[in-house]
């Protein structure tokens, strides 16, 4: 058989929580677009509250730690996106803003890799992002810090660094739709369920990233994430 064929079953996708031996098993990925004003004006995009721009990443497109990144195939362009991200302990349809909030038990932070140049041909013809957003290793994030331990973060810096500079930064305060407020209307198009990743935005300063690039992620009482593209 050829070695281009992959016929081993997938392996389970789970997150470690920090400081404890409990993993949190993943069900779905999903991101929401234009949530800080200025990254949506050098995306040279509008924003509207009433109307979010939502779209998923698979699952086994998460690589957690402290580890290597394999630079995708396809793309001359690829950008990160930091961002924060809540897991969900339980879920629903149709949640208020404080239901919302409700089904995040924990915290991470994470890049939302981008095929760039896909995304910028997919926007040119109106069709969807799936192929710039959705590929394989699109997702690294760090280990979980649980909202027992740390509570609902409503402020504090978001921060990514390459290669030592700062590329992002952003009080979380500036987020448009806060958490509760975006599980609420994600809701109103899917039912959300335990295990649901919720990537909750970028801020300003997306940029490309190249091979040999070492990238480290952090916020205030939330473990590090930290990699190489390779």
């Amino acid at each position: 058989m050829s070695d281009s064929f992959i016929c081993s079953p997938p392996p389970a996708i789970s997150l470690a929580i920090h400081d404890s031996d409990r993993r949190f098993p993943v069900h779905r990925i999903y991101c929401i677009g234009r949530n800080y004003e200025a990254h949506a004006k050098e995306m040279q995009a509008t924003v509207n509250l009433e109307a979010p721009v939502f779209f998923c990443k698979p699952a086994d497109a998460l690589v957690q730690g402290n580890g290597t990144v394999p630079y995708p195939s396809a793309t001359t362009d690829l950008h990160h996106e930091v961002e924060l991200v809540a897991a969900l302990g339980c879920g629903g349809r149709d949640l208020t803003p404080a239901q919302g909030l409700a089904t995040v038990i924990a915290y991470g932070v994470g890049l939302d890799l981008t095929r760039r140049d896909l995304q910028a041909q997919a926007k040119a013809k109106g069709t969807p992002w799936d192929t710039a957003k959705g590929f394989d290793h699109s997702a690294p994030i760090s280990e979980l810090a649980l909202v027992a331990d740390i509570g609902h973060p409503v402020s504090g810096q978001l921060r990514l660094e390459v290669n030592g500079s700062v590329r992002q930064q952003v009080d979380i305060a500036d987020m448009l739709l806060k958490v509760g407020e975006t599980l609420s209307a994600l809701s109103r198009f899917y039912e959300l369920r335990a295990g649901d990743l919720l990537f909750t935005g970028t801020p300003a300063g997306v940029a490309a990233m190249q091979r040999g690039d070492h990238f480290r992620a952090s916020f205030p009482g939330i473990p590090d994430l930290s990699g190489s593209i390779v």
